[in-house]
């Protein structure tokens, strides 16, 4: 069998919990995920999940559990209003979605919570869940792009890294913010070699917030394909309210294909519905050996 790894998104930190556990219960679900899209028993996938959350959050307080978590986001990570703005701007660009005066001179010039809230009526969202996921997102983001050398930067990016090592991967899957820190993971150990980059839900391209701060930083606006990675495919849902601006091609023209289609209309940006779509298994069919 083919050889997969899996790069997690935001909202994935598991408190409590050992990182061996959280790889064994989490890897069991994207092989689930996938074998289902793929016609499969999911024992015909291995796939093995790379897990980097605790990196991020390791000597930070536990925080409550809080189903809208703007108001935090707002407190504790201030410096991420400006890329709140930016993905705004960007969002309105891509989607056409009529927001109402979101950004001024690089800033919120509404409140946030009034902003997302509109988001998700436009898009016909569950405005709870979509402040929630926003909170997430962002607070993951400023996380792991805070400093461009952080700690917790460098060992989210090799440990994944070392898991694509350790398992002589072949397909690397990366979703959300995974995406990033698999692509700097492959650009920081160029050693690495895989047939297929596939990102999910990917914000590689939100100027400001990521574009610009990523690792190596691109050339004249452009971003490079890892050397390691011989093919490299982008899929993002219509809806999905981060994987913008489109297409990623604009600004990673060595991306082999670049595809948007409609994943799941009102469950946006999940993992899930990513990995058991058809485009995903039409995408992997070609690398996976001995799954039928």
């Amino acid at each position: 069998m083919t050889p997969i790894v899996g790069v997690h998104g935001v909202g994935h930190h598991a408190a409590g919990h050992s990182p061996a556990d959280v790889v064994t219960t989490r890897s069991m679900t994207w092989a689930g995920d996938l074998a289902a899209g793929l016609g499969v028993a999911p024992d015909r996938i291995s796939l093995t999940y790379a897990y980097y959350a605790h990196h991020l959050h390791r000597g930070r307080p536990v925080a409550q559990a809080a189903a809208d978590d703007l108001d935090r986001l707002e407190r504790e990570h201030p410096e991420a209003m400006a890329r709140v703005a930016d993905w705004a701007r960007s969002l309105d660009e891509s989607l056409g979605l009529g927001l109402p005066s979101a950004t001024a001179q690089g800033r919120l010039a509404v409140p946030l919570r009034q902003l997302v809230t509109v988001v998700a009526e436009r898009l016909s969202l569950d405005g709870r869940l979509t402040r929630a996921f926003i909170a997430l997102f962002f607070r993951d983001v400023a996380l792991y792009l805070g400093q461009q050398d952080g700690g917790a930067r460098v060992a989210a990016r090799d440990e994944v890294a070392a898991v694509i090592a350790s398992t002589g991967a072949r397909v690397v899957i990366a979703h959300s913010l995974g995406s990033v820190v698999a692509y700097e993971a492959l650009h920081a150990h160029p050693e690495l070699e895989v047939d297929l980059l596939l990102t999910l839900g990917s914000p590689l391209a939100l100027p400001h917030g990521v574009f610009d701060r990523l690792s190596p930083a691109p050339a004249d606006g452009t971003g490079q394909r890892p050397p390691g990675v011989r093919r490299w495919v982008n899929l993002c849902d219509h809806g999905d309210i981060v994987a913008i601006p489109r297409p990623l091609t604009r600004r990673f023209p060595a991306v082999d294909l670049d595809l948007v289609e409609s994943i799941a209309p009102f469950d946006f940006h999940k993992v899930a519905p990513y990995l058991r779509s058809p485009v995903v298994a039409a995408t992997l069919a070609p690398f996976l050996r001995g799954t039928g």
